[in-house]
């Protein structure tokens, strides 16, 4: 029902990509911020294209079942979370959807299997991770506002593990402003073993190195490297991506710093792990020989050029956990020509996850599994893995 050009008043049907609610009205679909399931709410309209819409809450008139109320005070104007305004049981549900959607809209695939789904041990207080901004101006620390690049000063986040909230009071009360030189600067920070909090801001903290140890391996990396977020799933996310993998040759493609690669030498006769960044080579170097894996080779370099100019054949596993933008096309067709019989892939972008599937089911790939790894709770992000075998 309309009740105005811009305000709008619709019941909220499911959560889809992007974690918007969708709803219907006036001949219009409207995706709404910050819905969850079976609200019925009083919206504005910000924008519309076509017969597409979108909204902003202006009051929630009746509440959906599984609404709670968020346990962040920054709520709504932080950019950073999506999802607390939902209980964890339904922010889980409507990801194993956000998924299937992917899946059926975007890569066309119809997956009657079941999509199994691994929360996480910690709602709250998971994250070992995080970017800070800065602003020189007004000397604050925070995250951005949603759709902006505006600060939001914060004092604490409750996503944080401890020692990273720690580390936040800690730089508010000390840090050196008069070393930063941008108008807007950033910190990123990390915590491993022992709490030991890793920052990393160039021209301004040098990244100590931390580690991290997980599925009988020790993995060192620092804050200026990429490492998963959410270290109470690394067990399981090494699991389900790798349980049954064994033979001779395999590949750990966009590797890191060997999160994968190093399971795997337990497990294959051979690994080679490639990977764009030096610094996440150099760790991966370092990881392997630590903990004695011999039968590991590390490639600086990236997956498009390794797939276009090596002659690789003969390859029984591929692992690949692409960046959120997916695999290009043409690494992709590399990728498909190698023919191995199994491939365990691993995306936190749903969407270019069903782009991709649907390109290897076209060329003789079977979806054995799907399964969603709840590495952002709060958050319309999630980790999802797919177990591929040839037909």
């Amino acid at each position: 029902m309309s009740l105005t050009k811009n305000i709008i008043e619709v019941t909220i049907e499911r959560i889809v990509p992007r974690g918007y609610g969708i709803a219907h009205g006036d001949g219009k679909t409207i995706f709404v911020a910050l819905a969850a399931p079976g609200d019925r709410v009083r919206a504005e309209i910000v924008e519309t294209k076509g017969s597409i819409a979108f909204a902003e809450i202006v009051q929630v008139l009746e509440p959906g079942p599984q609404r709670i109320n968020p346990p962040c005070p920054y709520f709504g104007t932080c950019g950073g979370c999506d999802f607390q305004q939902m209980s964890y049981a339904e922010q889980l549900a409507s990801k194993v959807e956000i998924i299937r959607d992917c899946l059926r809209r975007i890569g066309k695939i119809e997956f009657d299997g079941e999509i199994g789904v691994i929360g996480s041990p910690k709602e709250l207080q998971y994250r070992s991770r995080a970017q800070w901004h800065l602003d020189t101006s007004s000397k604050g620390i925070g995250y951005y506002k949603r759709n902006s690049r505006e600060l939001v000063e914060i004092d604490r986040c409750p996503k944080l593990v401890p020692p990273l909230n720690e580390a936040l009071a800690k730089l508010k009360s000390e840090l050196a402003w008069e070393n930063i030189w941008a108008d807007q600067a950033f910190i990123d920070a990390a915590v491993g073993d022992e709490n030991v909090v890793s920052l990393n801001s160039p021209g301004v903290f040098d990244p100590e190195d931390i580690s991290f140890t997980a599925f009988g391996e020790k993995f060192a990396y620092s804050a200026g490297v990429f490492f998963q977020g959410n270290q109470y799933l690394v067990p399981q996310l090494l699991e389900t991506a790798l349980a049954g993998a064994e033979g001779r040759s395999a590949l750990d493609l966009y590797c890191g710093v060997g999160l994968f690669s190093l399971p795997m030498a337990r497990k294959f006769a051979k690994v080679i792990g490639v990977e764009e960044n030096p610094a996440s080579v150099a760790f991966a170097k370092k990881n392997a020989w630590a903990n004695g894996h011999e039968n590991t080779e590390f490639r600086a370099e990236s997956v498009r050029r390794f797939l276009d100019g090596a002659k690789v054949k003969n390859v029984d596993f591929i692992l690949l956990d692409p960046p959120r933008a997916g695999t290009e096309k043409d690494t992709m067709q590399n990728l498909i020509r190698i023919g191995a019989p199994s491939i365990s892939y691993v995306a936190c972008e749903p969407s270019m996850l069903a782009r991709d599937l649907r390109r290897f089911d076209a060329e003789g790939y079977r979806i054995d599994s799907i399964t969603a790894v709840d590495l952002f709770p709060q958050t319309h992000h999630v980790e999802t893995v797919a177990r591929l075998s040839k037909r």
